[in-house]
């Protein structure tokens, strides 16, 4: 298992989510990341190195450090606002 390390915007739109089942939903992803970090669909471009995990409505992004054996969690955004 990979540590986990959170942005501070992520904490903030994470605390701000009012239901509580789809909070379930996002630690489930994010531990099925801490498991095999390379789950994520890998990005392209501008995002280059970064993955990405889908929980619907929303889209965890994510960069794995493997040298190091760190996850850390970017970005928690509505799939509409890309």
């Amino acid at each position: 298992m990979v540590e986990i390390r959170f942005d501070k915007r992520v904490k903030v739109l994470f605390s701000k989510i009012k239901d509580n089942l789809l909070k379930e939903k996002i630690m489930k992803q994010i531990k099925k990341i801490s498991e095999n970090p390379e789950v994520g669909k890998p990005m392209r471009n501008v995002r280059k190195e970064t993955r990405e995990l889908y929980v619907k409505p929303f889209r965890l992004s994510y960069y794995y450090l493997k040298n190091e054996n760190v996850v850390y969690i970017l970005d928690l955004y509505h799939k509409d606002k890309q």
